[in-house]
């Protein structure tokens, strides 16, 4: 017999079913005794009698998160016990038999109510188990439906999606890279991708012309409480562009997204208003303003985009720095004084930024396409002409062979369902996170590796 799933089972009243999932209670009312039974769809009532001894003698033994299956007839319940707060609350199950798959220890956590209240340590070691919990629950079934809608939304587009390399090069990006030992070239190493921006890049050389990818990228940054190692990007790129034709993909698509699948939420303002950097900073202090109207209201969202930022700004030792992206492109009235590199402090940078409730939810830019013009950056930046040809020369090589004017955008997936699913960080929306210093309790990771590893990869640890 199939295996029914439970928010289904209300469907089939009279007719015989085979559920199976955990016992998420266990009741008794005189000799008769109930269990609520769960799967990934709902709950269900479970009503074992004395009449029918053999399963009525083995549910004794039942307990919270043990694994069983049952057989038996749905059938209305009686009206006085009728509960409308869940699908299956009109009918129950009356067992004709009773198999236990698995049986469980105590849980070491509760996996009733929110959890916040349950410490970080502990929820991390038994991630397997916090999941059960149905507030997480939904928020990754709600990530599925998030990522499923802009896969649709993109293919509809014409957007293609492609993979990119996770070993890559290292290249200075803005932050530290992970960096992965080669056995095969000793003293050699890849790099962990920061982001797919050059591979994304070079994918617009190759003509592919949009292109989109649900992206993991890996940061070695300082531990901050609302920050990953690792975290996913809906990363995208198309060619021949201008800095309006990306804006308006993106704001379209936020805005479909929002009334598809968060219906309860209200967006303060359609088109999304823009902001540029210099009245952001005077007005609001900061390049990622909360310009809600009422910020007491956790259904409203406040969407806006900033832009014209400066393209440069002086780093600790003195020097230039970029403050978002070298591989953007100079706004068009400001390409002659980046190939003269001269008003660096006010050329201006085709970056634009979109904030969601005072969080920058994504950025991205028109980019340089050519060659000489991405030289340029760098050297700006103080890198010499044999560290920019050692860096990036792949790059620089590939604008030489007809690169198209090309742009993109990645948003922060994993801070857009924060945002949208009222939830306190990150962690709370990603299956097996990390804690907020970067470690993973149920893996026990980072962890130290074999000796014969290290040597295979002829690396020697150093003690301090």
């Amino acid at each position: 017999m199939q295996r029914f799933l439970i928010k289904d089972t209300a469907k089939h009243i009279g007719e015989k079913v085979r559920v199976c999932g955990w016992v998420n209670v266990r009741r008794v009312h005189g000799k008769i005794l109930f269990i609520d039974l769960r799967d990934i769809s709902g709950v269900l009532q479970v009503v074992f009698v004395p009449s029918n001894k053999e399963a009525y003698d083995l549910a004794q033994a039942l307990r919270p998160e043990w694994v069983v299956e049952i057989t038996g007839q749905i059938v209305k319940r009686p009206e006085n016990m009728v509960n409308p707060k869940i699908e299956t609350g009109q009918v129950e199950l009356s067992v004709e038999s009773l198999k236990v798959l698995s049986e469980s220890e105590t849980l070491p956590l509760s996996i009733e109510g929110d959890g916040y209240d349950i410490g970080e340590e502990t929820r991390m070691k038994y991630r397997y188990l916090d999941l059960r919990r149905e507030r997480l629950k939904n928020n990754l079934v709600v990530r599925h439906k998030v990522i499923k809608f802009v896969r649709d939304f993109l293919d509809k587009e014409g957007f293609a999606e492609i993979e990119t390399p996770i070993l890559t090069k290292s290249t200075p990006e803005g932050a530290r890279d992970y960096i992965v030992p080669s056995r095969q070239d000793p003293g050699k190493f890849y790099a962990l991708p920061q982001s797919p921006q050059q591979y994304k890049q070079l994918l617009m050389v190759a003509g592919l012309e949009k292109y989109f990818q649900v992206a993991k990228c890996l940061r070695d940054e300082d531990p901050r409480g609302d920050r990953q190692p690792e975290f996913t990007q809906l990363d995208m790129e198309m060619s021949f562009v201008e800095q309006e034709d990306v804006m308006e993909l993106i704001e379209r698509l936020l805005i479909l997204l929002v009334q598809s699948l968060f219906p309860n939420k209200k967006i303060q303002e359609i088109p999304f208003p823009r902001i540029n950097y210099k009245d952001a900073m005077a007005e609001y202090k900061t390049d990622r303003p909360d310009i809600r109207k009422d910020k007491n209201d956790k259904d409203l969202l406040a969407f806006c985009w900033v832009v014209d930022f400066p393209f440069f700004e002086k780093n600790d030792e003195g020097g230039w720095t970029f403050t978002h992206n070298p591989f953007s492109a100079a706004k068009p009235e400001f390409e002659k004084d980046l190939m003269a590199k001269k008003n660096i402090e006010n050329i201006l940078t085709t970056q634009y930024d979109i904030v969601l409730n005072g969080f920058e939810i994504g950025g991205g830019s028109i980019r340089n396409h050519r060659p000489e013009a991405l030289e340029k950056v760098f050297e700006i930046m103080g890198y010499k002409k044999e560290v920019i040809r050692e860096k990036f020369g792949h790059m620089l090589d590939a604008f030489k062979y007809g690169a198209p004017p090309h742009g993109g955008i990645a948003w922060g997936l994993d801070r857009v369902l924060t945002l949208l699913l009222n939830e306190p960080n990150i962690r709370e929306v990603i299956a097996f996170p990390k804690t907020g210093d970067g470690r993973d309790f149920m893996m026990q990771a980072p962890s130290e590796v074999d000796k014969k590893q290290l040597k295979e990869l002829h690396i020697k640890i150093e003690k301090k």
